[in-house]
This record gives C-alpha cells, sequence and structure tokens, in this order.
C-alpha cells in the first residue's frame, strides 16, 4: 500500500541553505533503496515536505524526522493512502521558497511568505502543484 505524507516544520537555525545541501543528499542516498520519493520546499525558516512510499517506509521515516533535531514544531498536515505516486520522478526534489515569485505564494496564503503552520494541507499540496506546474522544483533524479 502506498501514502503520501506532507508535514511542515521550523528550523532552528536561520540560515539552513548548507543545511538543506545535506539534508537533500541524505535523501537522495537513503530514499531509492527505500522506496521514497517526495519533494522538500524550504525557506531559511521553514520546511514543507511530501513524501510518498511504502506505509511502513514512510512511517519509519517520519519518525526520523520528527526526531530530527534541526528542526523544531514538526506538524503533519496530511496523510493519506494513494493509488499512485504523484512524485515519481523526484528521489527528492526541492524548492527554494525564498528564490520564487511572492505572487505565488500569495495566491496560497495570507501573506507572499512560506507558513504552512497557518495553512491547510489542502492548500500546502496545491502550492506543491502550483510548483511542479511552474517548474519551480528542481533535482528531477
Amino acid at each position: 500500500m502506498l501514502v503520501r505524507l506532507l508535514y511542515a516544520s521550523r528550523s532552528i537555525d536561520e540560515t539552513m541553505c548548507s543545511e538543506v545541501q545535506k539534508i537533500m543528499q541524505q535523501a537522495r542516498e537513503h530514499n531509492p533503496t527505500h522506496g521514497i520519493t517526495g519533494i522538500l520546499c524550504h525557506s531559511d525558516q521553514v520546511f514543507m515536505q511530501v513524501i510518498e512510499g511504502s506505509r511502513t517506509a514512510i512511517n519509519q521515516l517520519y519518525g526520523q524526522i520528527l526526531l530530527d533535531p534541526r528542526h523544531t514544531d514538526v506538524t503533519l498536515l496530511h496523510y493519506e493512502e494513494i493509488t499512485e505516486r504523484r512524485y515519481a520522478g523526484w528521489t527528492m526534489g526541492q524548492a527554494n521558497l525564498s528564490k520564487i515569485n511572492p505572487s505565488i505564494l500569495l495566491k496560497y496564503s495570507a501573506l507572499p511568505e512560506l507558513n504552512p503552520h497557518q495553512m491547510s494541507g489542502k492548500v500546502c499540496m496545491a502550492l506543491i502543484e502550483e510548483l511542479m506546474a511552474t517548474a519551480a522544483i528542481v533535482g528531477r533524479v
């Protein structure tokens, strides 16, 4: 059975750009052997990640994510059983939201900044879909 999980969290360090590259490298090494695909969206303060794969693999990974000391306020925004993957082309795609047009964020939130803790999971998923459609997500592997 395949599942999709979306969560948000806050960085403990406001200069996370270098740390994001480490996270991406870890994901690209870990995810293929565990059948996990997904996308990491981030600013310097906030993470929003969607991961998909088997229920066991996703639940185990989310347990590790909850314990990761690089972030806090981990909030589950969406969890669902799925019939097919939406992000099969990415072991882990990436979108730096501080580099996209603020009008895209404003379309989905009250202010032109990423604050998934104040957004519904459905709205966050719509934002990620728009990022895919506008080619704002990089890292197809």
